[in-house]
């Protein structure tokens, strides 16, 4: 799947939805390494953006979108619609990323 076929509105310019496949989801939960925690705990020393967290979160989003993209592929869907991220602390320092979407094959119009 194209990963430009895939977007947070609920219709994709040029292309008609012929098929929707249901939802699709990519799941990734992190945790901060002691050394990350140790690092991003300097940062917050001096303010401003806390760059190993930054990196972190990008890295999980970017995970469990790709496991999403991956979930509608294997369905067979072409497209995504309707994507979204959620997170949510599921202990001490480890954080669960929710990517979902609904998988829809497309036509070209």
């Amino acid at each position: 799947m194209e990963r430009t076929n895939i977007t947070t509105a609920f219709t994709l310019d040029g292309f008609r939805i012929t098929k929707n496949l249901g939802v699709v989801r990519g799941i990734t939960v992190r945790s901060r390494s002691v050394f990350g925690t140790i690092g991003a705990s300097f940062q917050t020393l001096v303010g401003g953006n806390i760059s190993l967290y930054t990196e972190l979160c990008e890295k999980a989003r970017e995970e469990a979108f790709e496991i999403m993209a991956n979930h509608a592929d294997k369905i067979g869907a072409n497209a995504i619609i309707g994507a979204r991220y959620d997170a949510n602390e599921v202990a001490q320092g480890v954080t669960e990323v929710l990517c979902y979407g609904t998988a829809v094959f497309v036509e070209k119009v």
